[in-house]
């Protein structure tokens, strides 16, 4: 049986202070089930009844394996009234919960059960106690598979490909990736995602972490607003950005045992703010291939929409489902729009997420760093940038010279393209104040010009693609030297100078 240590020291705290009704949220019912019988034969040396109810059974008593009542009523009814010291697992009653006539029979056991060595408890997924019973149920969280138990697992299926005749080849850097990326799954899970996996493969090698990371996608489609984000990109593929890119790879190794070992504390999260275009969004997506760590995005949009719940609720149930997957990047895109403390539109909803938002990034335990991206940075509160939330705060702006001579050498090269065959300093100067994304679309453009033509890219291909665009920079001039001036105090510049 899997141990979970922090659980099993949620039952004995829960059991030890005579909670007469306990709710466990659980996602392993199984499991959970049998850490129950544990200690009810721990507890009681198997002197006392031990309950089970679901809908489909009905109450069961596994000493006399006899079924009673499929209604809950007549089955909680039933309970209330034994004398003898037992615990009573009910299952199925989450949906229930909002039932006044249930609430009743709880607030009844919660009464008859005290002092009693008597126990209900509750299993689901995930509780949304009423006001009503709030005070009667003590919640306990069964925690999914921790990094031990997972390596655990993998170790027992890799044994058991062994004796199939199957290699094992993964390095432990390998295994440590396997395990990072399997966090968040309940056991039964990552035995299906192994299994998966490796069907048929005569060596198991590192080609299966990528594998591995990808589903997650699972993970977040399920959830519906969080968003499991499959990149390629690497650090190398940024033209210019020279001091974010040095601040991300000091950072690279301090997700590890080694960094904790040494009492430094991975970092909380960094906020990219300035103007449209300028590689915010790819610089996201460069930490999670530089850190090797999974990428989800958060949709604000889907969490206001109220198709998941009330807007809170599914952003609470959003930042629970990305701590169980720790470590991990959590990616808020245009931040200022997302998570504002402006209630004029939502009457106070956004208000409430804001708050909920700043608390979280100011108290987290969990290794999940938050990569947030702002545009319109004006708007931005500033509770949101002040230190101790964000561990640094930069401003991304129109790359300069030696940044957009870069830029045209990656989207160069990345079409097969030799780059002596380009004067790229001639280049640089005529998009001068151009952001990386309209240089990219000049390469793509061109090469499509010259592709339809039968030809090879040549510099005049560029130079027609320049000449009929206009820039950001000429048609939000004076919004462009807003934002520049609003950021020169507050954040610190993701590039360095020309030399």
């Amino acid at each position: 049986m899997i141990q979970r240590n922090a659980s099993i020291q949620q039952f004995k705290d829960a059991f030890a202070g005579g909670y007469p009704v306990i709710a466990v949220e659980t996602w392993e019912e199984d499991i959970t089930l049998n850490m129950l019988r544990a200690f009810f034969n721990s507890i009681f040396n198997k002197k006392g009844e031990f309950f089970t109810f679901d809908l489909q059974s009905g109450l069961l008593n596994s000493a006399e394996n006899n079924t009673a009542p499929l209604n809950p009523l007549e089955a909680l009814d039933k309970i209330s009234v034994l004398t003898c010291p037992g615990i009573f697992v009910f299952k199925d009653l989450a949906g229930k919960i909002t039932d006044p006539e249930i609430q009743r029979r709880i607030k009844n056991i919660h009464h008859n059960f005290r002092g009693s060595n008597r126990f209900l408890v509750l299993l689901s997924s995930n509780f949304l106690l009423p006001p009503e019973i709030r005070r009667e149920v003590y919640v306990i969280r069964h925690a999914l598979p921790e990094a031990h138990e997972i390596e655990s697992i993998i170790d027992d299926y890799l044994e058991a490909l062994k004796k199939r005749g199957i290699a094992n080849e993964l390095s432990a850097e390998d295994k440590n990736q396997a395990v990072i990326s399997l966090k968040g799954f309940t056991g039964a899970e990552i035995k299906y995602a192994l299994s998966k996996i490796c069907w048929g493969k005569k060596v198991i090698d590192a080609g299966i972490i990528p594998l591995l990371h990808d589903e997650k996608d699972q993970m977040a489609r399920k959830d519906g607003v969080l968003e499991y984000v499959r990149n390629s990109d690497s650090i190398n593929e940024i033209g210019g950005l020279e001091n974010l890119k040095e601040w991300l790879i000091k950072r690279k190794s301090l997700f590890t045992p080694e960094a904790a070992k040494a009492g430094i504390r991975p970092p909380r999260g960094l906020l990219m703010m300035g103007i449209s275009g300028c590689g915010k969004s790819l610089s996201v997506k460069a930490i999670s291939a530089l850190w090797g760590l999974p990428l989800f995005r958060l949709d604000m949009n889907k969490v206001y929409s109220g198709s998941f719940g009330t807007p809170e609720g599914t952003f609470d149930r959003a930042i629970k489902n990305i701590e169980a997957v720790a470590p991990a990047i959590l990616w808020i895109d245009e931040i200022e729009g997302g998570i504002s403390s402006n209630t004029a539109k939502d009457g106070g909803t956004g208000s409430h997420i804001f708050s909920a938002f700043l608390t979280w990034m100011q108290e987290k335990s969990s290794d999940i760093f938050v990569a947030a991206t702002a545009n319109r940075i004006d708007l931005l509160p500033a509770e949101i940038i002040r230190k101790g939330r964000f561990d640094q705060v930069f401003f991304i702006d129109l790359p300069n010279d030696t940044e957009r001579e870069e830029i045209f050498k990656v989207h160069l090269k990345r079409r097969n393209n030799k780059l002596d065959d380009f004067d790229i300093p001639l280049l640089s100067v005529a998009t001068e104040f151009w952001n990386g994304a309209e240089i990219e679309h000049v390469v793509e453009a061109a090469t499509i010009e010259a592709f339809s033509r039968g030809e090879k890219l040549m510099q005049d291909d560029l130079y027609t693609i320049i000449r009929g665009t206009v820039p950001l920079s000429r048609t939000m001039a004076e919004q462009i030297k807003f934002i520049k001036n609003w950021a020169s105090e507050r954040a610190v510049s993701a590039s360095r100078s020309d030399k």
